[in-house]
């Protein structure tokens, strides 16, 4: 279950692995982690100047978690902390450094750091506190004022209004008093509110009224009866109740209007009737509506998850050949009766002539099909009978998730209507079924499917990762590996989509740096355990645009190469030759920093341009994989000459050239002859999900 959409983490560790690996899970609870990460106390007291969630502590440079504790407590910052010990910290809980008062102290937990889950836990527990902390304090402003605005609105209204505690006045604005004779407030102050009630009927009912409303019955609000003015005159009234303050203190306030018509009422009574369905009484179409809007919204901001499962009548056209309008009529009455009756929490509307609709708040998977599954036999054993004929019916029924990430609600009318869809073509259009709609069932053809998809890659490790061998002619070796992603689907054909296929819904819904970030984490693990016992085996990775401007990305990748065994070509980030134009400047400063940590680059669709080679100049990365159309025909002379023209150009600046695409013997043949460094392709090995070393000199 997801909590609040951002989590800015604070990170003080000397291993940055284990603070992304801390990011990596978080991603199932949060949209978005801000994670900063330092190790000494100058960083420390610079990132104080922003806001964070939760600190957490490992070890520091120049710190101990004592020290951090002070400098939180002397800047009066509410941050909560989370101390990571190992076994030496245990052994010296007792010293004389404060430490037990510190981890016995409300707002730290003390964990052992290789219990991720239990960090995991103890982060989003602390960030859960300190946001209702924040809550409250707000709420508390926000009351306060609103208490003053709305004294002030009545002490100007030209209602009567007046604020009563136990029964007796304590305040009433000036319409108030002219209504029942009183020259000023303190004329009215302390006496009690049944001294304005006229008939001894009247008082006991007023008194009546009053102790349910201050019991906390407030399905009864209003109160009509006789009130009598200071001079003895009568007049028929409305008696409003409705909770207040007054100066921080609780008090009821009551608005007293004269009884000239029961216009609101009336109101009131329409605006019921347009949202009720004539023939059955349940809501209707519009209602139903204005429910999934609000349900979307709340499922939107991420405080609650909902469902909507859409009934659809199956027969109804026979129903209406047997019987006619009255078979309809009697039909639909009982089903939406069967449907009140099962779904006790949720809202049952009618939403057409053979379909209802229901929407649940918070409800397991397995929860809901067990829901459609009783409403589906319910329907089926109902027995309709019309003038003494009998007939029967069974539903279809769509089960629809409205979670944080799904669309608008046209968007999920529309997915209903496809499960209604995959029903009848599995069933022949014979129904009686009920369909979970899968979004990675119809990632190909819906955008926001797709989207959902890929955060549930993200958050639930479902991308899969493919490694392609890049032969090095200077060596004699296939230790190199590009690093290829996938994306594999839940349909009935099993697609696996490739990143042209879905980078573009990526890039729209700011999934590009996650996905950036996963990849890389991902496929470090997988090498390094390839290179505990091949020490030279090294990954190229593509990373996107999103990447290219993240200022965070040479501290990632800097702790990432160390986790993996920090030799200089171990790994190789590759861009885009495109988005390394877009953003030159950027770009020039990116690959300085990562160069600084001992991290390779390269170039992708190296050649696009005229420039390429004016570019690869400027940015200086260690290599450059060709673009295919350079491959392609290059069995031409004339093609032949201008990949050998490219190829010495950027062989003389000092950087490698891969070729990719080789995917036959006669590209092979004449790849040998060209000049470049690195061979790529399916001719010499397909790409594979495991990384098989071989030719090690």
């Amino acid at each position: 279950m997801r909590t609040h959409s951002l989590l800015n983490l604070l990170v003080i560790d000397a291993d940055q692995l284990y603070a992304e690996r801390l990011v990596h899970l978080l991603g199932s609870y949060y949209d978005s982690v801000n994670l900063g990460f330092l190790d000494d106390k100058d960083e420390l007291l610079k990132s104080l100047r922003q806001s964070w969630d939760v600190l957490v502590f490992g070890q520091a440079y120049d710190m101990s978690f004592t020290d951090v504790v002070a400098i939180i407590q002397e800047q009066s910052i509410d941050l909560p902390l989370v101390c990571l010990i190992n076994k030496d910290t245990v052994a010296n809980a007792h010293n004389d450094e404060g430490l037990p008062s510190i981890v016995n102290g409300t707002m730290v937990k003390a964990l052992y750091a290789e219990q991720e889950m239990a960090v995991i836990m103890a982060i989003r527990l602390l960030h859960e506190n300190l946001h209702s902390r924040q809550q409250l304090k707000t709420l508390h402003s926000v009351l306060s004022e609103a208490e003053q605005r709305a004294n002030v609105l009545i002490k100007n209204s030209k209602s009567a209004v007046a604020y009563i505690d136990q029964g007796i006045h304590i305040f009433a604005n000036d319409p108030y008093l002219q209504l029942f004779g009183f020259e000023q407030m303190n004329d009215i102050i302390g006496i009690p509110v049944i001294d304005l009630i006229a008939g001894g009927d009247n008082v006991k009912a007023v008194k009546q009224f009053l102790r349910q409303f201050d019991k906390g019955n407030r399905k009864d609000v209003e109160f009509n009866f006789e009130s009598r003015r200071t001079d003895g005159s009568t007049f028929e009234a409305k008696l409003q109740l409705a909770i207040a303050t007054l100066d921080g203190e609780p008090v009821t306030q009551i608005i007293i209007q004269q009884n000239n018509s029961n216009s609101s009422e009336v109101a009131k009574r329409l605006a019921e009737a347009e949202r009720k369905d004539s023939l059955t009484g349940i809501d209707n179409r519009h209602s139903f509506e204005e429910q999934l809007t609000a349900a979307y919204e709340q499922a939107r901001k991420g405080t609650l998850t909902a469902a909507l499962l859409y009934v659809q009548l199956d027969n109804v056209g026979k129903i209406r050949n047997s019987l006619g309008l009255q078979g309809i009529d009697s039909t639909v009455k009982q089903v939406a009766n069967t449907l009140d009756e099962l779904v006790a929490d949720g809202h049952v509307s009618r939403f057409s002539d053979k379909a209802f609709t229901i929407l649940v708040e918070n409800q397991t998977t397995a929860a809901l099909e067990k829901l459609a599954e009783q409403i589906g036999m319910s329907i089926s054993k109902m027995l309709i009978e019309v003038d003494k004929r009998t007939t029967s019916t069974t539903a279809s029924i769509a089960i629809v998730k409205i979670e944080k990430n799904t669309p608008e609600p046209r968007v999920l009318l529309e997915r209903a209507m496809d499960a209604i869809n995959q029903i009848m073509i599995e069933t022949s259009n014979n129904g009686g079924r009920y369909h979970l709609y899968d979004a990675s069932e119809h990632a190909n053809s819906d955008d926001h499917a797709l989207a959902e998809s890929l955060v549930d890659a993200i958050t639930n490790n479902r991308f899969q990762l493919l490694f392609q061998p890049i032969y090095d002619i200077n060596n004699d070796r296939s230790d190199f590996f590009e690093v290829y992603l996938r994306l594999p689907l839940a349909d009935a054909e099993n697609t696996i989509l490739t990143p042209e296929q879905f980078m573009a819904v990526a890039k729209s819904h700011q999934l590009l740096e996650k996905i950036d970030r996963w990849v890389l984490i991902n496929a470090c693990k997988r090498i390094n355990e390839v290179r505990k016992t091949h020490s030279e085996a090294r990954l190229l990775i593509q990373l996107t645009s999103a990447s290219l401007i993240d200022k965070k990305l040479p501290s990632v990748a800097s702790q990432l190469i160390n986790a993996i065994g920090g030799k200089a070509g171990a790994l190789t980030l590759q861009f885009n030759e495109k988005d390394i134009s877009d953003y030159l400047t950027i770009a020039k400063s990116q690959f300085t920093a990562l160069n600084q940590i001992n991290c390779q680059l390269g170039i992708n669709n190296f050649g696009s341009s005229v420039k390429s080679v004016e570019l690869a100049n400027l940015v200086r990365p260690n290599m450059v994989r060709l673009a295919r159309n350079y491959v392609e025909g290059i069995d031409a002379a004339d093609n032949l000459e201008t990949v050998k023209s490219i190829i010495v150009r950027t062989n003389e600046s000092g950087v490698d050239v891969l070729m990719p695409y080789i995917e036959d013997a006669a590209t092979m043949s004449v790849a040998w002859s060209v000049g470049a460094r690195y061979l790529q392709g399916n001719y010499l090995e397909a790409p594979s999900n495991t990384i098989t070393v071989s030719n090690e000199s």
